[in-house]
């Protein structure tokens, strides 16, 4: 049996990993549908998670693709029935034909659900200060 934080590192674990392969849907169902999102390159806070499928919608219309995710320096800070997962992510995408590798620090909020599984309910990106 896991503990708490052995369940939310495996969450946290399994959101980069499908991030990683493009596997948006895998991806997406991995937060809740009221799930926010503030992002360093995005000039707005998304304020659901179909907002944020929306924009993705519009990034994959003009080539976007991850091609791998990299999570280090893992904390996990648990609150009873939230959880704070931060960690640096290194992560590979394609745009068209330009590639890029970007340095970020991310913070995400998990809510522990009925059922026994921990969904992400905010997401907080910024770049890493080596950037």
């Amino acid at each position: 049996m896991m503990t708490p934080e052995q369940e939310v590192l495996a969450a946290a674990q399994g959101l980069v990993n499908v991030f990683g392969q493009h596997n948006k849907e895998a991806y997406f169902a991995a937060f809740a549908p009221e799930a926010t999102f503030v992002f360093h390159n995005v000039p707005e806070r998304l304020a659901n998670r179909a907002a944020y499928e929306s924009l993705w919608a519009v990034w994959e219309a003009d080539g976007f693709r991850v091609l791998a995710c990299e999570s280090t320096n893992q904390l996990v800070q648990l609150y009873g029935d939230m959880a704070i997962f931060t960690h640096d992510v290194k992560t590979h995408v394609r745009f068209g034909t330009e590639e890029a590798v970007s340095q970020e620090r991310e913070t995400i909020v998990f809510r522990h659900q009925q059922g026994g599984a921990w969904l992400a309910v905010h997401e907080h990106l910024s770049l890493h200060a080596a950037n």
